[in-house]
């Protein structure tokens, strides 16, 4: 099995590079995805515990955003979540793996799988570049979140060019039809 490493930093455009390979047939673990329900669910206690009631709302639900607030700006409460959140990461795709024990290809999406020292679960990584202003543009849209709260998440991410020391295959993200085009390139190297 050849396990694809997907990362970049916020609002890039894995998920997007990821839905494109779903659609191809590769069974994709969504790491981001995985932190949110977990941080939902069977983590919830922990996190609460942590880091307070005050990053829960009305309904006693955490506000990621809120959370998001409290640890991108100070890095020992980062590590601490991630501590806490990366060990059932890690279980959760070890049972993903298991599931697809018969795909010849499966690909895990993270937008810190280098920072985490994850890639070295890899086979092949692959990064997605875009410019930063798209990208804070995108995260804003999508996370409803302010200009500053955006750069505060970048801060915490190694730098493309950081990152591309570690990647087998970068992907620039300035249009759909180049990015999709460059995906099928790399697929088909990937296949053979």
């Amino acid at each position: 099995m050849t396990i694809i490493g997907l990362t970049g930093g916020i609002g890039s455009g894995k998920s997007t590079i990821l839905k494109w390979f779903e659609k191809n047939g590769i069974p994709c673990f969504e790491s981001d995805n995985i932190s949110r329900k977990l941080i939902k669910t069977n983590l919830k206690s922990q996190i609460v515990e942590k880091f307070g009631l005050e990053i829960c709302n009305s309904k006693g639900d955490i506000n990621r955003n809120l959370l998001g607030k409290k640890v991108f700006k100070n890095p020992k409460l980062l590590e601490s979540l991630n501590n806490i959140i990366h060990p059932e990461v890690t279980k959760a795709f070890d049972n993903f793996k298991f599931k697809h024990r018969e795909s010849p290809i499966i690909l895990k999406e993270a937008a810190i799988l280098i920072e985490s020292g994850a890639y070295k679960l890899c086979d092949i990584i692959i990064l997605i570049k875009a410019p930063k202003h798209l990208r804070i543009s995108r995260v804003k849209r999508r996370d409803g979140i302010r200009h500053n709260d955006v750069l505060d998440r970048m801060k915490n991410q190694w730098s493309d060019t950081k990152k591309e020391k570690f990647a087998d295959y970068v992907i620039e993200n300035v249009s759909l039809d180049k990015m999709y085009k460059k995906a099928q390139e790399i697929f088909e190297k990937i296949k053979k």
